[in-house]
């Protein structure tokens, strides 16, 4: 009996061990329907590119980040457009495809809110920037203020009614004294809009050059074409050969804000909105913007 018993016991042992070795061979090799699967999900996630919309601004750091972010979730990039804010908001107006808007103005993403390119409930302030007073490389200026503007000694350059920074330039330029720029409407400072009005009757009249992008603005105090220029702290990082040399003091303009939204065309508007709440918490993210100039909100 004793011996049966053995022999039945080496039985089962040896069953089990042949059950055990068919469990692990299926746990190893997925069912094709598995397979299928994990692959459909792979090739989608590696399907989606989004396609942006950012203020020219951004360029430079924006390619550094959406390689990171690439590397991270493999979701790609279609070629990203770079533009003034107002010609961001022309280009969806007359239907451009974007994902994702990120303007260098509230203004101007107010437009586009209200003009029905994004979707509001996506909107939210990612970057925050300061108005500084740059000169050329070469030039021996330094410690500048906006009075020193006022006093009719220098040239200067700032961005036109289209350029978000030339809008912020000229909200400053009114509270100075005597005023350099006057409004349309007689407003001041973060009252006005900075886009319609004038020089003339100013001390700058004849002595301003206005840049159709924030990158023309600089190149003119590089050149030596004025004296001065006005643009975002995040443009010296970005375009070199100027330096600081002062700032607008806060309060003579609205406050610098680079609002972000998904667009309302956006065939892919979870990933758009997953990628521009990563930009402002991720912290690859972020010490790329820092490093050229951005603050986050």
């Amino acid at each position: 009996m004793r011996l049966v018993s053995k022999r039945l016991a080496a039985c089962a042992a040896s069953l089990a061990l042949v059950a055990s070795a068919a469990l692990v061979g299926c746990s190893g090799q997925p069912s094709v329907g598995q397979e299928s699967s994990s692959s459909s999900v792979n090739e989608n996630a590696d399907a989606v590119e989004l396609q942006i919309f950012a203020a020219n601004s951004l360029s430079k750091a924006m390619e550094e980040v959406q390689t990171i972010y690439t590397e991270q979730t493999g979701v790609t990039f279609a070629d990203t457009q770079y533009e003034g804010s107002g010609t961001l908001n022309e280009m969806l107006g007359g239907g451009a495809y974007a994902d994702a808007l990120i303007t260098a103005s509230a203004s101007t993403m107010d437009t586009a809110v209200d003009s029905g390119y994004v979707d509001a409930d996506t909107r939210f302030s990612l970057f925050s920037n300061d108005l500084v007073i740059v000169s050329g490389l070469d030039s021996s200026l330094e410690d500048v203020t906006l009075e020193d503007i006022a006093s009719g000694t220098y040239t200067l350059a700032v961005g036109d009614a289209s350029v978000p920074a030339g809008n912020y330039a000229k909200q400053s330029l009114t509270t100075t004294t005597p005023p350099c720029w006057i409004s349309a409407d007689g407003t001041v400072g973060p009252d006005c809009s900075g886009k319609e009005g004038t020089f003339e009757g100013t001390p700058l009249e004849g002595k301003v050059t206005e840049g159709s992008s924030v990158g023309n603005v600089c190149s003119y105090a590089n050149s030596g074409d004025v004296d001065l220029a006005m643009v975002y702290s995040s443009d010296v990082y970005r375009f070199g050969n100027v330096k600081q040399v002062g700032t607008a003091p806060f309060g003579t303009h609205k406050p610098i804000l680079y609002p972000a939204a998904v667009c309302t065309v956006s065939e892919h508007p979870e990933e758009a909105k997953a990628f521009l709440e990563w930009c402002s918490t991720d912290e690859d993210a972020i010490k790329v913007w820092q490093e050229w100039g951005f603050e986050l909100v």
